[in-house]
């Protein structure tokens, strides 16, 4: 799980996640368009998403296709969120939201 949390760390890589989760199946160019980003950093991101198998690849003759593997963020999900989403994490959420909301009074 060490390298999904460094792949998410960084917001470029979560910027290209959040791209692939719109459309699947997108070349690096169709990734990177609109972005200040160079092949080059836009690779070097990929791969480390790779390597975290948060990324997946396909060739479609000479073109790579990538798409979004969501099991891993499922795994954190389920390991790590699941058990802090209960009524006392909503519960100490509410209370935190309503003192910030009195001291910005």
């Amino acid at each position: 799980m060490d390298a999904i949390f460094k792949a998410l760390a960084d917001p470029t890589r979560r910027k290209l996640l959040d791209r692939l989760f719109r459309k699947q199946g997108q070349t690096l160019t169709e990734l990177i368009d609109g972005l200040d980003m160079r092949r080059q950093s836009a690779t070097k991101h990929l791969a480390v998403l790779e390597e975290a198998q948060l990324v997946t690849c396909q060739w479609h003759g000479r073109e790579k296709l990538h798409y979004l593997n969501p099991v891993p963020i499922a795994e954190i999900n389920r390991r790590w969120l699941d058990k802090f989403s209960g009524d006392r994490a909503a519960a100490i959420l509410n209370l935190r939201d309503a003192l910030q909301e009195n001291d910005n009074e």
